[in-house]
Formats: structure tokens, sequence, C-alpha cells
């Protein structure tokens, strides 16, 4: 695959990568290369599966949302996704990251830290 970047915009609420900054709205605009494309993409594709997994475990009452690894699961790959589009975003997409505040490692309750 070719090591040449090129632009992208990613759509956050739903995984959306696209090179077209007209076809449909946008968060952030990256650079990137092919194999880093196929690297968020895997990310925003777990992450829709695990999300699959919350949303029925949701309908179970006796689970609470802070002791749920999959939610966990959730946000650590959110964090990840944060991350990488802090490292191949724009000055102004880096600065949108840094006031969230979501690349700063929190503990979880069973161990886990995203």
């Amino acid at each position: 695959m070719s090591e040449d970047r090129k632009k992208y915009y990613i759509w956050l609420p739903n995984g959306q990568i696209t090179q077209d900054r007209e076809s449909s709205p946008w968060n952030f605009e990256i650079e990137a290369t092919d194999n880093e494309i196929i690297k968020l993409r895997e990310l925003f594709d777990y992450n829709y599966s695990i999300g699959e997994e919350n949303f029925y475990r949701a309908h179970v009452p006796y689970l609470q949302y802070h002791f749920d690894r999959e939610n966990d699961k959730q946000d650590i790959t959110l964090q990840k996704i944060y991350e990488m589009i802090y490292a191949l975003g724009t000055e102004e997409g880096r600065r949108h990251i840094e006031s969230m505040g979501i690349l700063q490692a929190k503990p979880t309750d069973d161990g886990l830290e995203y």
C-alpha cells in the first residue's frame, strides 16, 4: 500500500471516513496513509460491535454501567480513536481534543485504564 498521505474527513457519531469534505458532515480533518486509515476503520468497526453488545447488556437490569467491562472496552476504544485522530489531525482538531481532556488516562473499577 502507498505511504502517501491523503486528506480524510472523520464523522465520529457513525464512524464515517471520507475523502470528500462536501459529501457529509465531519468533525475532524486528518492526513493519513492507507495503513493508518485501515487501522482507524478497524477501531471504528470494533467500537461499533462493542456498542451492539452494550445495547443487549443494557436490557439486563442488574448489571451496573460502572462495573461493565464492555462499556470499559468501548471507552478505551473511543480513546484510541481520539488518540489516532489527534496524531493525524490538524492543529485545530488537536486543540479541540485537548480541550475535551479525553486523552488523559482514567482508571476504571476493574483495573483497566482508558
